[in-house]
């Protein structure tokens, strides 16, 4: 564990998996809904359901994967033996996510639940073992900010290249297709690209980052224990860091916010396409406008956190995320917005989703740094060092709420009878009281969620001052045991 700055070369090298991250988070959230329910025809409460029981189940891998990296003994280390295992199955599920070999509805809806099951897990297995090794390069409160921002920039990154690989390449508008997202044959050549790109991305991350830090050796008795003994100490290590009372204020504030981010984000396509109506070419710059404000924003955070602190950057960039979620759904059923067509609608949607990037931003390198920050108190409190565990418990909040957001918005699609087919081409072939339903749903309904996570993190008490006091503890018992 390094106490000065980090090298260059390392930051990038751990920040580079997160491509893979972003990409992947970004096309199941933005288009795996609407390729199984508006173009291949499957109900929204069966793809909705099939999105969301598929990240439900795959959250059980969550603790499971964070306590066995906790405890696991090589010659790789802890983290770096599950990175390298996860880049085959991702690759070839990813992939196959996106070619259905079935066309049945109950068949699709199995399909689409193995998949991404498969591959949700696939990511976990590098993900969570990834965000743990993070948190044991450094224990610098600014170097570790600085180590989540690049970790977050290069996030954003990947959802960027997403968008701009599905929109302005195989989206693209069509003769036979002039709305690209409509035409199924577009998406297998989507998924295996983005596939071999995000192997690409968790190998650099493994190979690059193997010398940067010298990972704990784990317990002797890690490797050989029993399953039943295994998933005794993975519910025994889960208790104890929901033990933290720290822990838990986040736990619970990540659990609302990511609940309404997976509605929306599953709505996004719906509302880009036939509520604002902004064409292919705008559907792309209005989806890239947040993350690269949140590109932008990551760098600004180290500054944020030094002059204010961590806990006032994520409550501040929380209630941004909601604010700027809401005004333009808002205005628009006030009838205080531009119509559909203005020129100035277009520019004013992606300036807002700049702004509304830079303060997901604050939020995002905030909570990874501070759950960082509540590593090193678990260890004050109880000796142990838990990284995997605790990450594990973030990463499944965040899946576990992502997917109730996907059935969610499957069942509200139902429920307002939203049409489906790739027919259904603009906005004249939709009701107008049905396309009103949808942005209700999408804009001032779910992100008053936010508010709830705002509670939940305004209760959070681990200063920077009581952190230093406690890595001045840690070290000084560091120095005695050795």
């Amino acid at each position: 564990m390094s106490a000065g700055a980090l090298p260059f070369r390392l930051k990038l090298a751990f920040g580079v998996g997160q491509l893979a991250t972003g990409a992947m988070n970004m096309s199941l959230a933005l288009f795996l809904l609407f390729y199984y329910n508006q173009v291949l025809g499957l109900p929204g409460t069966l793809a909705g359901l099939a999105v969301g029981a598929s990240v439900l189940l795959d959250g059980v891998s969550d603790p499971l994967i964070g306590s066995f990296s906790d405890h696991w003994r090589s010659r790789l280390g802890r983290r770096h033996p599950f990175m390298y295992a996860s880049i085959l199955p991702l690759v070839v599920s990813f992939y196959f996510l996106f070619y259905p070999l079935v066309d049945s509805e109950f068949g699709l809806f199995l399909w689409l639940m193995v998949f991404a099951n498969v591959a949700r897990t696939s990511m976990t297995l590098f993900n969570i073992p990834h965000l743990a090794l993070g948190a044991e390069m450094t224990e610098d409160h600014g170097q570790r900010s600085a180590l989540v921002a690049y970790r977050v920039f290069f996030v954003y990154g990947g959802i960027v290249g997403c968008v701009v690989l599905g929109f302005g390449l195989f989206f693209a508008p069509t003769p036979e297709f002039a709305n690209g997202q409509l035409n199924a044959a577009a998406y297998p050549g989507f998924g295996l690209l983005l596939a071999v790109l995000m192997g690409g991305a968790i190998f650099w991350t493994a190979w690059g980052t193997r010398s940067g830090v010298q990972s704990s050796p784990g317990d002797p008795e890690g490797a050989r224990a029993t399953v039943i003994g295994a998933l005794v100490r993975v519910f025994r290590d889960l208790l104890d860091s929901l033990r933290n009372l720290s822990f838990r204020w986040l736990f619970g504030g990540m659990l609302s916010i990511y609940a309404v981010g997976g509605v929306n984000a599953a709505l996004a396509l719906y509302m880009l396409n036939y509520f604002w109506e902004v064409g292919a070419a705008g559907t792309m710059l209005v989806v890239v406008g947040a993350p690269v404000g949140a590109m932008l924003g990551a760098f600004l955070a180290p500054a944020v956190f030094e002059r204010w602190s961590k806990r006032a950057g994520l409550i501040v960039g929380t209630l941004g995320w909601a604010f700027w979620q809401t005004l333009p759904v808002a205005l628009r059923l006030l009838g205080y917005f531009p119509e559909n067509g203005d020129a100035v609608l277009l520019p004013l949607l992606v300036g807002m989703q700049v702004v509304q990037g830079v303060c997901v931003a604050q939020a995002d390198v905030g909570f990874g740094s501070m759950v960082a920050d509540v590593v090193d108190e678990q260890e004050y409190d109880s000796g142990k060092r838990q990284e995997g565990m605790f990450f594990a418990s973030t990463y499944f909040a965040g899946k576990a709420s992502s997917g109730i957001g996907a059935i969610v918005a499957g069942v509200a699609l139902d429920l307002i009878s939203w049409p489906r087919g790739a027919h259904i081409e603009t906005a004249a072939d939709i009701p107008a009281g049905t396309i009103v339903d949808l942005g209700v749903v999408y804009g001032p309904m779910v992100a008053g969620f936010g508010f709830v996570s705002v509670w939940c993190f305004s209760r959070y008490r681990l200063t920077r001052q009581r952190h230093s006091e406690i890595l001045r503890v840690l070290a000084r018992r560091r120095a005695g045991a050795a």
